[in-house]
């Protein structure tokens, strides 16, 4: 379908972008996963990059289950490999300096680039060297190169899965040993439709991230209903929701999270693919949203699986759902305050946007 298809989409929005919900695992190109293969003596079933992308992406509405089964088509040639890894997130960075993104928060699980000090070890890997622990530090040395090369600042959020609440721990103290060194949130993702009430290791995980300071962000209400996003806020004290579609289902929760100014990390195209949402875009919650005047960004979540860019996002809210580019602007700078960065480099952050929009500092919205 022609909204599903990155290379047809003009630039829709052509200033400083920030991006607050992408997964590095789901933002891996298609040539790298090859490239790595082919070092690593890993056959594929796929030679060509056309073939990679046939086996990896999403073409249509499916449900959340059948797009986390892509995962397991290429994961496990990147996974153990320290040089596969630190790779992904130089190149990752690369990719998003080229959206017009200033600003980034990507998110990755560390268990599931590791093969050692993990139980299980995942993707049938073999038992290697590679703990969650230097996969942290990896991949904050990919996106520390590619800061310095391609001028964008990135932080990293590590994340929590829901079918694995005994990594959780691991997760919170991994957040603290790197929270002065590029990793600024915790998370709990996964398959909202299979584990939809956090256990009590997510629960206990995200009380010590919360004793300690640790940001913290759910994926909450994306398939699941307006009780999953609720429970992360009242339970687990989500800062943000990732996705939270089906939060407007609530009329009393909705209104007491607009009355919070609670962000939203929407994902239009991943929305529809997942099969979260109507896959008519003139029907998506966003609209809502935006009605509303809801605290929320736009993000692409999964970009090599759902075979888009940014542009594709902002190109699909400006066509389908009324979007403006003060609109643009305004999500931008919402998106902006409540990204985890320290007060200071906020601000910094909020002052590249409102010379770049043409704006006063003190501009309300």
């Amino acid at each position: 379908m022609a909204e599903n298809c990155s290379d047809s989409h003009e630039v829709t929005f052509d200033k400083p972008k920030v991006e607050l919900h992408v997964h590095l695992d789901g933002a891996i190109r298609l040539e790298t996963i090859l490239d790595v293969a082919k070092k690593r003596g890993i056959q594929l079933p796929a030679q060509t990059v056309q073939e990679m992308k046939s086996l990896c992406t999403v073409e249509k509405p499916a449900t959340l289950t059948e797009f986390l089964c892509k995962f397991e088509q290429y994961m496990h040639v990147i996974a153990g490999d320290r040089d596969a890894i630190k790779r992904i997130a130089y190149e990752f960075v690369e990719t998003k300096s080229k959206e017009g993104v200033v600003y980034v928060e990507v998110r990755y699980s560390p268990h599931f680039l590791a093969n050692c000090s993990v139980d299980p070890i995942p993707w049938n890997q073999k038992k290697g060297d590679l703990t969650p622990d230097d996969v942290v530090s990896l991949v904050n040395e990919g996106l520390k190169d590619g800061e310095r090369d391609f001028n964008i600042k990135a932080r990293s959020i590590l994340c929590c899965m829901r079918h694995m609440p005994t990594w959780s721990m691991d997760i919170v103290d991994l957040c603290k040993k790197y929270r002065d060194d590029g990793v600024v949130a915790i998370d709990l993702a996964g398959d909202e439709s299979l584990n939809c009430k956090a256990d009590s290791g997510h629960k206990k995980a995200y009380e010590e991230a919360v004793r300690s300071g640790i940001h913290r962000t759910v994926h909450a209400g994306e398939v699941g209903q307006a009780c999953v996003v609720r429970e992360a806020v009242e339970v687990l004290k989500a800062e943000r929701i990732g996705h939270g579609y089906h939060t407007i289902e609530d009329d009393a929760l909705y209104k007491q999270l607009l009355e919070d100014n609670m962000h939203f990390e929407i994902c239009p195209i991943s929305s529809k693919l997942t099969g979260a949402c109507d896959p008519d875009f003139t029907k998506h919650p966003l609209i809502r949203f935006r009605e509303d005047k809801a605290n929320y960004s736009l993000n692409t979540d999964d970009p090599m699986i759902f075979n888009t860019t940014l542009h594709t996002d902002y190109w699909t809210a400006k066509k389908y759902m009324g979007f403006t580019e003060e609109e643009f602007k305004r999500l931008n700078i919402n998106s902006a305050k409540s990204s985890f960065l320290p007060e200071k480099e906020k601000k910094d952050l909020l002052n590249i946007l409102y010379e770049a929009y043409g704006m006063l500092e003190n501009t309300k919205f």
